[in-house]
């Protein structure tokens, strides 16, 4: 019988497999497809909701460095995708928000997001060892 400690370790790697396999398939699918990376389409996905967000917020919201954020973000401004701008709140702190074009690229990219991950789920689900983790997401059913 497995140890309890590793039992949760083969669990994580499980997990990890099947986070992996879900954000290959999206990050091929979205750079074919709209010329964007994961982690563009995901701060473009943050940024669209029109309030400007604070660099650390946005690296926090996409679980990134503050300096990794940096380079994101820099690379989606000489893009036009986003823009940065002083925070209203306090006029020190640094905020991104989306431009009319970053949200227009986002609105193309999510029926692509979206169906890369449904196929990723279904080949996930033909899987003995992932099928677990792909019905617990379908039963979670959380509203974002």
């Amino acid at each position: 019988m497995p140890r309890p400690d590793e039992s949760r370790a083969q669990g994580w790697r499980t997990l990890a497999a099947l986070s992996t396999r879900i954000e290959d398939r999206i990050e091929r699918a979205l750079q074919d497809e709209v010329g964007l990376s994961v982690n563009e389409f995901c701060a473009l996905h943050h940024l669209g909701e029109g309030e400007p967000v604070r660099m650390q917020e946005l690296a926090n919201r996409l679980v990134l460095s503050q300096s990794a954020t940096t380079r994101l973000v820099t690379r989606l401004e000489k893009r036009g995708l986003i823009t940065r701008v002083l925070s209203e709140a306090d006029r020190r702190g640094i905020c991104a928000e989306a431009t009319d074009a970053g949200r227009e690229l986002h609105d193309a990219a999510v029926p692509v997001h979206n169906r890369a991950l449904d196929e990723a789920l279904r080949e996930a689900a033909e899987l003995p060892e992932l099928a677990p983790l792909v019905d617990a997401l379908e039963k979670l059913n959380i509203k974002v």
